[in-house]
């Protein structure tokens, strides 16, 4: 039985995720920027936790988890390679790792590139991936360590996961990624689509995360840089992928 996943906006534009099981009541909190909002959501559905897994070491990704573990300590899981800058792990884990919750496998991703020694979870029964600041909705991390072909390598990696895997990302861009993705793939049908439907969508004060790496294949030109089209546009046709990557990168940073 698949896990039950559950958004909770934090602080301006973060997003924490919980996924319980309803057969163990096993609960872990992906990432935590806030304790409040955290704590609400699990007083609310009455929920115990057990796990919390880290992403990565930013402060928007962790500086709630004092106040979190206050209420309800939780055995914390974080990668080995971030260790030293993580709060204090329970378990540390590296690619090819694997753990349970509710009996369901969790799979590790290395998926460095905003930094090194950032994660992402998969969880292949609920099909469903938490990749916070590597793989966004309609973009990806800033490359704050690592380099471009490593975080093409990274982004390559989550996209050959299943195409209707979720993709529950770390933050609310998307209205500003669409439009940066515009200038890249201006003629790209199921991009305007998605745009159109994203400004509809913030109006109404609705979430764009998560999203399905379906989507994200077709309209995120930082998932794209082998597709043909895009690599005419920006004067880089038959050049290596990561080549490519690296220059949309580089123009969404002076964007």
């Amino acid at each position: 039985m698949p896990l039950e996943i559950v958004t909770i906006p934090c602080l301006s534009d973060n997003y924490a995720f919980l996924a319980h099981d309803p057969a163990s009541g096993e609960t872990a909190l992906i990432d935590a920027p806030d304790g409040p909002p955290i704590l609400t959501e699990l007083d609310a559905r009455g929920w115990t936790l057990s796990h919390v897994l880290l992403t990565h070491h930013h402060w928007d990704h962790v500086d709630g988890l004092a106040a979190v573990l206050a209420k309800q300590p939780a055995r914390v899981i974080g990668a080995k390679a971030d260790a030293h800058r993580l709060p204090k792990l329970d378990q540390a884990v590296a690619e090819g790792d694997t753990f349970d919750i509710g009996g369901e496998p969790v799979e590790v991703l290395d998926v460095s590139g905003h930094t090194i020694g950032h994660v992402a979870f998969y969880m292949p029964q609920s099909g469903a991936v938490f990749t916070a600041d590597s793989l966004m909705a309609l973009g990806c991390g800033r490359l704050f360590e690592g380099e471009p072909a490593q975080m093409w390598a990274s982004l390559s990696k989550l996209a050959a996961l299943p195409d209707d895997t979720i993709v529950c990302s770390g933050h609310e861009y998307t209205q500003s990624n669409a439009k940066f993705a515009l200038t890249i793939d201006p003629d790209n049908v199921a991009l305007q689509k998605r745009s159109a439907d994203i400004d509809r969508a913030r109006a109404a004060g609705e979430p764009t995360v998560p999203s399905v790496l379906a989507l994200e294949k077709a309209t995120n030109p930082f998932l794209r840089a082998t597709d043909p089209v895009i690599q005419a546009r920006l004067g880089m046709k038959g050049a290596d992928p990561a080549a490519v990557f690296a220059e949309i990168r580089a123009r969404k940073d002076r964007f």
